[in-house]
């Protein structure tokens, strides 16, 4: 055919589309394609088809109120719009014919009987409704409606509640990186600053070998932080690109734990806390682990226990073998976790708390962070094929319990160099 007849297919499931297709393209028509209610609405305003066949359970909007929508436009007010559809109950094709279709044919299609049945609806041919049965269905068809449109609103409303704390913890993220970059750059700059000029107030007094080896420290000291802070973003884009490397060896879990609350050295900060790392963890097996990886993790969950744990409370840390995991428990005395809270600290950007009140020290009490600790930890352990989970009451004084189950081996299949 010159001009072959244009015939358009709303269809979300790929088998019907191929099968339609076939059986058309095979009596010279020419199909178009589109995988759900809005698309069919763009593609029949765009296209002009001569026929439309229209699946009723399709995505988004539904076969009926898509068929609704394209009756309301002038250019397909006389287009054909056949429901082919799996709806067979009682009261289904008459739905279809009030909302605005043509025609019925249920699938799945009589592949031999199906191209006449177009070609019928083609050259005019309607069903209808028996009028004494029109007012029935059309209020039946109207509530459904009103119905469907109530329960977008809701998912609109909840997706609107959910964008807007994503906007939040987006702009509370922007603001404490920039909080924490800034602070590491000042102190190295005012450092810098002072090795520049000629005269040095020294208090206590020093010599002059001892002030540029304890200003080199301060200046070491912050740039040392803000490469932790870089490192903590890249590793926040690694783990959402599912693209974390892992350097695996065998590795204790110990040392590791030790060399963690070695680096944060609460104590030297003046925190007044009673930590005990059990006698057990020299007993546990060495596990197949990226060490450095692994000490991010207990670094991040023992900062988190000496921060929300007040002057006088206690951090533990024990561990034991189940079958062929190591559980690490790392227990505190502090403030807890509401429970509304838990299944959010895990997430990207997260921040409990006022961010007003952030302070960049490791170890201060209530000292906030970015929101990207808990979620590197995830990371990290989701990626040694483990899992991490946290149980607290919320009541402060009872603290929080954070569950660090790691595999012994690691799978062959796992991301590693």
């Amino acid at each position: 055919m010159a001009n072959p007849t244009k015939i358009l297919y709303v269809e979300d499931d790929p088998g019907s589309q191929t099968l339609v297709s076939r059986v058309l393209m095979a009596e010279g028509y020419q199909v178009l394609l589109a995988d759900s209610g809005l698309e069919g609405i763009h593609k029949a305003s765009a296209e002009r088809p001569d026929m439309i066949l229209m699946d009723i359970n399709i995505s988004d909007l539904d076969g009926y109120e898509v068929t609704t929508k394209l009756r309301s436009l002038k250019s397909l007010k006389d287009v054909p719009i056949v429901a082919v559809t799996a709806n067979v109950l009682k009261g289904d094709k008459e739905r279809a014919l009030i909302a605005g279709c043509t025609g019925y044919i249920s699938k799945p299609i009589d592949v031999d009987a199906f191209p006449d049945q177009v070609k019928s609806f083609l050259q005019g041919y309607q069903e209808t409704v028996p009028p004494e049965e029109q007012i029935d269905y059309l209020t039946e068809y109207n509530r459904q409606i009103v119905e469907h449109l109530e329960d977008k609103v809701r998912k609109l409303k909840e997706a609107n509640q959910t964008l807007q704390k994503l906007e939040k913890m987006k702009s509370d993220f922007i603001i404490l990186s920039a909080h924490e970059l800034r602070t590491p750059l000042t102190m190295a700059y005012g450092y810098a600053r002072i090795l520049m000029t000629t005269e040095v107030v020294k208090n206590p007094p020093l010599s002059d070998d001892e002030m540029v080896k304890h200003l080199a420290e301060k200046i070491f000291s912050s740039i040392n932080r803000l490469n932790e802070v870089v490192n903590d973003i890249l590793n926040i884009a690694l783990i959402q690109a599912d693209e974390m490397v892992l350097d695996i060896g065998f590795v204790s879990l110990e040392k590791v734990i030790n060399s963690a609350l070695i680096e944060l050295d609460p104590f030297e900060h003046g925190r007044d806390l009673n930590i005990n790392i059990y006698p057990p963890l020299s007993g546990l097996p060495d596990i197949e682990a990226d060490e450095n990886r692994l000490r991010q993790v207990f670094w991040n969950l023992l900062s988190n226990a000496v921060k929300y744990t007040p002057d006088g409370g206690s951090i533990s840390v024990d561990g034991e073998v189940i079958d062929d995991y190591i559980l690490i428990r790392v227990s505190d005395t502090g403030i807890g976790i509401k429970k509304e809270e838990q299944e959010n600290i895990f997430s990207s950007f997260y921040i409990s708390g006022d961010t007003t009140h952030h302070s960049s020290h490791k170890v201060k009490f209530m000292g906030g962070g970015m929101g990207i600790g808990l979620n590197i930890v995830k990371g990290i352990v989701n990626a040694h094929q483990g899992s991490v989970y946290v149980k607290s009451s919320g009541i402060p004084g009872e603290g929080a319990v954070f569950y660090v189950s790691l595999p012994l081996k690691q799978k062959t299949e796992n991301n590693v160099q």
